[in-house]
């Protein structure tokens, strides 16, 4: 057991009594538990105390909404929770300029909503906006079907500011998008679950809201076809901002497809859709459809496994067989979401040994096809399956920066690629 009493009573001299409270059983991480969670009322104090922290060696684990606290592998170590629910506040919104400067505890919809009295938006349909906080977003690099129109999160940060071990608030990048000056830290952070630094404010490009947006769908008789349909659609002329894939065991694999235009825009536009397909029958549906992914997570089982998963477009119909194979062999159930950049959510359901088995196969599979397999929830008795997979020569490059901004390992220490 650590001395903590010296650092506890340092904390309360930084942050307060009132910036500190007892651990509840919400606050589990992995199946364990903090000693200590504080929060901060604004970035020089959460500073402050990370640096408390690394001069003690506690063990930080940043925490925003709470969303993704399991995501990667379970941390070796946790001792501070260091929340960043205080740090809540819109900082500028410069609607003239496409950009905003947003604290990290802020939630998703709470910016949308802010953004959308001006007729913009972050072009990110993140998981659980309610609740998913901008810094927990970035820190797990989680975008969704937007990704296909606007690109990925590191198009969209333009600056970032992210408090370092050492107690410095580092900044990097700036308020107008034309910005490409100095160190790429927000592109740095972004992915690298909170084991380099803890993002307490970041800037972002925007776009403007859609006039009007439509949702169309189609089923394929098969894979393959499906394929064929996808690969023609993103060859073609057409002007759709989402396209995803839903497939699961025993069913016929279906897409999605939106399109966001004038309304003589979107009757155009389907009206090609059509004539791409030829005789599939296009239909309109909700625009709840985009919620697929997430719903992969509603009640997630003691037998069940969550994945990201990332291949290459014209890898799908052999990647969507291989779950069959598996599934097949392995009594494995299976949902997949996938969209047309090659990342998407993968749910699988079956015994423990199962479960095990399957992602070892198909993990393989991906990485001998450039693909990988995230591990995102798994049974705590399947804690020991590595949630990231093979990263390669990448890992040498990511431990001498992880050295060179946290030397002692205070931040989310085994959390990330090759125990980082």
């Amino acid at each position: 057991m650590l001395e903590t009493s010296i650092f506890e009573e340092n904390l309360r001299a930084v942050l307060g009594t009132e910036n500190l409270r007892t651990v509840s059983a919400a606050d589990g991480i992995s199946g364990g538990f903090p000693q200590f969670i504080a929060e901060p009322k604004d970035e020089k104090q959460l500073a402050a105390a990370l640096s408390i922290a690394n001069e003690a060696g506690i063990a930080v684990v940043p925490r925003g909404g709470g969303t993704k606290l399991d995501w990667g592998n379970p941390p070796k170590k946790t001792h501070l929770l260091l929340s960043t629910v205080r740090l809540n506040r819109i900082v500028e919104h410069v609607w003239a300029d496409l950009t905003v400067t947003v604290e990290a505890g802020c939630t998703l919809k709470t910016l949308q909503k802010k953004l959308a009295q001006h007729g913009q938006r972050l072009a990110l349909d993140a998981l659980w906006p309610e609740r998913a906080t901008i810094g927990g977003v970035l820190s797990t690099n989680d975008s969704g079907s937007l990704r296909l129109r606007f690109g990925a999160l590191r198009d969209l940060i333009i600056g970032v500011t992210i408090a370092l071990p050492d107690g410095t608030l580092a900044s990097s990048g700036g308020k107008v998008v034309k910005n490409v000056a100095g160190y790429d830290l927000p592109k740095l952070v972004t992915g690298a679950f909170g084991t380099l630094g803890v993002i307490t404010r970041a800037v972002f490009r925007l776009h403007p809201l859609p006039r009007s947006a439509k949702t169309f769908t189609f089923t394929a008789e098969n894979h393959w076809t499906l394929q064929q349909h996808i690969l023609a659609i993103q060859d073609s002329q057409l002007a759709h901002t989402s396209l995803q894939i839903r497939s699961a065991s025993g069913e016929n694999p279906s897409a999605d497809i939106l399109f966001e235009a004038t309304e003589a825009g979107l009757a155009a536009q389907e009206a090609q859709l059509q004539k791409l397909l030829g005789s599939v029958r296009v239909a309109q549906i909700s625009e709840k459809s985009w919620n697929a992914r997430q719903d992969l997570w509603k009640s997630p089982a003691n037998e069940t496994l969550l994945a990201k998963i990332s291949l290459l477009p014209t890898n799908v119909a052999k990647t969507l067989d291989s779950l069959n194979s598996i599934g097949d062999s392995r009594n494995v159930t299976w949902h997949i979401v996938l969209q047309a950049t090659g990342i998407g959510m993968l749910r699988m359901e079956a015994t423990l040994s199962q479960l095990s088995a399957a992602v070892e196969q198909l993990r393989g599979e991906l990485q001998s096809r450039g693909g990988s397999l995230v591990v995102l929830h798994r049974p705590a008795d399947l804690y020991s399956i590595d949630a990231w997979g093979d990263a390669g020569d990448t890992v040498p490059l990511m431990r001498s920066v992880k050295h060179q901004l946290d030397p002692k390992n205070t931040l989310n220490p085994g959390r990330f690629v090759g125990g980082i």
